[in-house]
């Protein structure tokens, strides 16, 4: 298990240091956060079949030594530009955190233990575009590529939208959050 790099993402066989194995030409499937490893070209082509890649082949790779993937997983835990978030207190033993998700605006008495923490640290940075849809509607449109980052920044202008229609349901007392509630596009 120690000289194990990484595991098959389609039959979970280990893939060693150092390794020969398999990668998707497609952009998606090589970043960092999502990698995608095979130990064959016949777990790519399965994993093919799912992911409707319109243009994919497999690239023959070899896996980094022990030492190489170390310092790369090193780097990657701490980057030096990245703010550390902020991290609430231990509470005592024997009783429960609540950890609360706010939105709108807080009351002073609530606020006093929130001081410091951003609505940004405590929500998820999960992407919430459809990448293959956003880059046909861009290569359809404007025969233009799209880069794989486009995603991150407007999932950011789409968590805003959301956060701004969540306040206008909550003034009118509503708990359900209606296509009013959301801001039209400028054209």
């Amino acid at each position: 298990m120690a000289e194990t790099w990484l595991r098959c993402t389609e039959c979970k066989i280990d893939i060693p240091y150092g390794g020969r194995h398999y990668l998707c030409s497609v952009s998606t499937c090589k970043r960092s956060k999502f990698r995608l490893v095979f130990c064959s070209p016949t777990c790519w082509d399965s994993h093919l079949s799912t992911v409707r890649h319109r243009e994919a082949w497999a690239e023959d790779a070899v896996a980094p030594s022990k030492e190489v993937w170390a310092r790369e997983q090193a780097a990657a835990a701490t980057p030096a530009s990245a703010p550390r978030p902020v991290t609430p207190a231990p509470a005592a033993a024997g009783t429960m955190t609540v950890v609360r998700r706010v939105v709108g605006e807080v009351a002073p008495a609530v606020a006093a233990p929130l001081e410091g923490v951003k609505l940004s640290d405590v929500t998820d940075k999960d992407v919430l575009i459809v990448i293959s849809k956003l880059k046909k509607y861009i290569k359809d449109r404007s025969g233009m590529n799209c880069s794989d980052s486009i995603a991150d920044a407007l999932s950011d202008h789409v968590r805003s939208l959301c956060d701004d229609a969540i306040r206008m349901a909550a003034r009118d007392d509503r708990k359900t959050v209606l296509d009013r509630d959301v801001a039209r596009p400028r054209r």
